[in-house]
């Protein structure tokens, strides 16, 4: 299935895309995509619904975050080994996690805000995972049973923020509008290998990321057993996975998004997502 939330910020209402791919209100179904909704039994009964018995949704609404009330919003650093490079850094020797703010989080195709006094806003295309049941202390073969599925994130980050002052990456990450998710989650039943997953980002429609998931120096069941140890994860929370080679803090000179520029981005059968830039006010 694809999930997806569509509406005015604040107020979406749950849908699924069908097999002709249009949208299909789940109002009747599921009060939203998030916590509860997420458990596999809960899952299971939305896939046997007909979707051609659900109301069609007309026009163009606006794309949400695929996902309510998130949780936890955990992020992976350096989990590409070509990245670390770029990045002049080591290719760590365990997951280097750090935590983006929920309040981060906004639509697909939201506008992505410039904030004040940023010089150095990058892009990041990654695989994002769904919690679907809680996780802890579980195994690496256990850990997939825990997850209800995928979704494309950007892990938009001001890298002077994040690295050119005191204390952690999470100041560089949690800016409105730093989190897009979706458009939608794609339940996992649908995505054969998630280590197998082509994923892209353009800048102005130039090519900036391509890679894939495959050159992941820590793995999807991996880093769900790995955090697992660390902290309970609950339904609804988000693991970012990190991100493939191509960023701006890589390039010789430097280059970093601007109001004006347009971000586009995808990951294979997860769907892609298109934001203009603008600066905050």
């Amino acid at each position: 299935m694809k999930l997806i939330r569509y509406g005015a910020p604040g107020a979406e209402k749950p849908g699924l895309i069908d097999s002709d791919g249009k949208l299909r209100d789940l109002s009747a179904r599921v009060a939203d995509i998030g916590g509860d909704a997420l458990s596999p039994g809960n899952l299971a009964v939305l896939a046997s619904t007909d979707a051609q018995t659900l109301p069609l949704v007309e026009g163009n609404p606006r794309i949400g975050p695929c996902i309510a009330g998130v949780g936890k919003f955990i992020c992976i650093g350096l989990n590409y080994a070509d990245h670390a490079v770029e990045a002049g850094m080591d290719v760590p020797s365990e997951p280097v996690i750090f935590m983006k703010a929920t309040s981060a989080i906004c639509g697909p195709d939201d506008d992505l805000i410039i904030p004040r006094g940023s010089e150095k806003t990058d892009w990041e295309v990654e695989l994002g995972i769904v919690i679907g049941k809680t996780a802890k202390y579980v195994s690496e073969a256990d850990a997939l049973d825990h997850v209800a599925g995928y979704c494309v994130c950007h892990d938009v980050s001001e890298r002077a923020f994040q690295n050119e002052h005191q204390g952690q990456w999470t100041k560089g990450k949690s800016a409105d509008s730093f989190g897009p998710i979706g458009p939608w989650l794609v339940t996992k039943d649908e995505i054969a290998d998630p280590q197998n997953l082509p994923l892209w980002l353009k800048v102005n429609g130039q090519t900036m990321q391509d890679g894939s998931t495959r050159t992941m120096v820590y793995g999807v069941a991996h880093l769900v057993s790995y955090l697992s140890r660390f902290m309970s994860l609950q339904p609804g929370d988000i693991i970012s996975t990190g991100t493939p080679p191509g960023v701006g803090m890589g390039m010789k000179p430097p280059r970093y998004l601007k109001a004006g520029d347009v971000v586009e981005l995808g990951v294979e059968g997860l769907g892609s997502q298109r934001q203009n830039c603008v600066a905050d006010r």
